[in-house]
């Protein structure tokens, strides 16, 4: 079994620009924005369902990076409140997005219980992604595969720690990983705006697709029998992360060039699999620098 588990766990006189919306009831006649999902925003459902909590992201990072991401252009629905309006106006961080001003109890409202939005929400639609052969095309560096982990936190923990350590992007089994909105986003604090992401319907075609394009795949495995350290190399490498429960699935790890674990001299023999990714992802760095 793997030792990488998924842990559950105004300025005076300023001219402004953006718009002062009423109660949220009064938007239901407004047309979606561009590939926008429909439905109101009707402050009176709460808590929200899983699919309409997927068409939104909060907080003030993931909210800005996704404004910045030139795939939004002319898509969702910015709601902030005063404080936030004035300092995306005056740092001019709307890019075209029309502002519309609403009360911080009301966007906690729309929101699923416990959202954290720092007074910033966008209304999406999930992004689509690119395609596996777009995310592997001149093989090279490093490129993370998640086997049908579910945890928001975890995976946005994960994309993080991908962008921060220079990996390409990410690869999830489509009907098995939440939308990149959410919880997920805020936990990714902006990166999954950042970084590349392919949804594939099946993880050992993908990975035999990947090794016709040049990749080697390396599986984390907590009784493997190599290190990480000796399984990395400079060539391009696909770091592949099993779930909570199961670790890397047995077809899955078929795939896989070679098994590698994290030694962990301490004696407690279990990390968090975000955890784990960032360090496996931190090896695979050096691994790659050393050429």
């Amino acid at each position: 079994m793997s030792s990488f588990r998924e842990r559950n766990d105004r300025k005076p006189g300023k001219k402004q620009s953006f718009h002062r919306s009423g109660d949220a009831r009064t938007e239901k006649g407004r047309a979606p924005a561009q590939k926008e999902r429909s439905g109101g925003e009707s402050s009176s459902r709460s808590p929200r369902s899983k699919p309409d909590a997927d068409n939104f992201i909060w907080g003030r990072h993931p909210v800005l990076a996704a404004l910045a991401n030139p795939a939004r252009r002319g898509m969702g629905r910015l709601m902030v409140s005063e404080d936030r309006a004035l300092e995306i106006e005056q740092q001019n961080l709307n890019h075209g997005h029309r502002i519309e001003v609403v009360d911080s109890q009301q966007l906690t409202r729309i929101l699923p219980p416990g959202a954290v939005h720092q007074g910033m929400v966008f209304k999406v639609q999930p992004l689509e992604g690119i395609t596996l052969e777009e995310l592997a095309e001149d093989a090279n560096g490093v490129i993370v595969l998640l086997d049908q982990l579910t945890d928001t936190q975890n995976i946005g923990a994960i994309f993080r720690s991908a962008l921060a350590f220079g990996a390409r992007g990410i690869v999830v089994q489509d009907r098995h990983t939440p939308a990149l909105a959410g919880a997920l986003a805020k936990a990714a604090v902006g990166a999954t705006e950042r970084l590349a992401c392919a949804r594939v319907t099946n993880l050992s075609r993908a990975l035999e697709k990947l090794a016709d394009l040049g990749w080697r795949a390396v599986g984390m495995d907590g009784e493997a029998e190599l290190t990480l350290e000796q399984a990395l190399d400079n060539r391009p490498t696909v770091i592949v992360m099993g779930s909570e429960g199961d670790g890397v699935r047995r077809l899955v790890a078929e795939h896989c060039e070679v098994m590698a674990k994290i030694p962990m001299p301490g004696g407690f023999e279990s990390l968090n699999v975000s955890n784990a990714a960032a360090i496996a992802l931190y090896e695979a760095a050096r691994a790659q620098a050393r050429g």
